[in-house]
């Protein structure tokens, strides 16, 4: 994938963005400090800004040119309860919490997004940045949604993203619908007669999901 010119120029600004949100990580709806650092930054680029939806989520409105469509650009805010083990300067300074999964890049490339709109206006439409708290097992998307997201932004697509190690630098994987979009959570209870370890044919073992 080839990226603008203007784009590269805001490569450096959106890497202290993100080193900014990683040195800070707050957990599921405890966005607050997050929120008002993304809001502040939308502001200065001209958006119009709410705050408060899924109680510290953040959207912003960008409109250009007649048309009537809609688009939304969503990315996550929080982060997990993990401890850092990271010795770079910008390290996390909230003890046993982390951005482990990735979502201060998100967030960071978000606002780049949001930016690089801004100043150009290269679209004929409204585009929403949709930043939301609690992805990581809290449902913060269905709070946004309970408190009024796509009656207050109506949105016609919403796009999101999610970072991948595993796809080459310069590729996207891209599918309709959900998409790594839960997790479960089950308990194994084993029962049965224990052995040594050396002689794991003495035992007898049946395994129960619940």
């Amino acid at each position: 994938m080839k990226i603008t010119t203007d784009l590269k120029q805001y490569h450096d600004e959106m890497r202290q963005w993100r080193q900014h949100l990683h040195q800070f990580p707050e957990t599921a709806f405890e966005e607050t400090q997050t929120a008002q650092f993304i809001a502040d930054k939308l502001t200065g680029f001209g958006l119009q800004v709410q705050q408060g939806l899924g109680k510290t989520g953040v959207v912003a409105t960008l409109s250009a040119g007649n048309s009537n469509k809609k688009i939304a650009l969503r990315a996550d805010m929080d982060a997990l309860f993990i401890q850092e083990q990271n010795s770079f300067a910008h390290k996390s300074c909230h003890d046993g919490k982390m951005h482990a999964c990735g979502h201060d890049g998100h967030s960071a490339m978000l606002l780049g997004a949001a930016k690089y709109l801004a100043t150009n206006r290269n679209f004929d439409g409204t585009v929403y940045f949709i930043f939301q708290p609690a992805e990581e097992g809290r449902a913060g998307a269905q709070q946004m949604i309970v408190d009024g997201l796509f009656e207050e932004f109506p949105a016609d697509s919403v796009f999101g993203m999610h970072n991948f190690p595993d796809i080459p630098v310069g590729h996207f994987a891209v599918k309709t619908g959900a998409m790594m979009a839960s997790f479960d959570c089950f308990e194994i209870t084993l029962s049965g007669q224990a052995t040594h370890a050396a002689t794991p044919h003495n035992s007898s073992r049946r395994y129960k999901v619940l």
